[in-house]
């Protein structure tokens, strides 16, 4: 069996928490892979190799479900992570389409 917690309802949804959540690069980086995956994709929050310990990578993922960015899906000993597409559309239209669109930063050199 299977649980979903989605956080906010769309009409709950905050610009201002949205904003919060996706001012981080590594949160935008998760939200970007999954508007690129196909319409109700759900990947395992270690599937975006996120360069940060577990605590830090279950925050990151908290950030965004709290802010209405995400659901968790429980799988029994794993949960993985869906876009709220449709909601987010309906509250902030145009909004996925602007971090798509975002230039990837290059990577570190050194």
């Amino acid at each position: 069996m299977t649980e979903v917690d989605g956080g906010p309802t769309a009409a709950e949804m905050e610009l201002g928490k949205v904003l919060s959540a996706l001012a981080d690069p590594l949160r935008r980086k998760v939200v970007r892979e999954l508007i690129a995956e196909p319409d109700g994709t759900d990947r395992s929050c270690v599937s975006f190799g996120l360069p940060v310990t577990k605590a830090t990578r279950t925050h990151h993922f908290r950030v965004l479900r709290e802010a209405g960015l995400i659901n968790h899906v429980d799988r029994g000993n794993s949960r993985t992570a869906a876009l709220r597409r449709a909601d987010i559309e309906h509250r902030f239209p145009g909004l996925l389409a602007i971090i798509a669109a975002e230039p990837q930063a290059p990577p570190p050199t050194g």
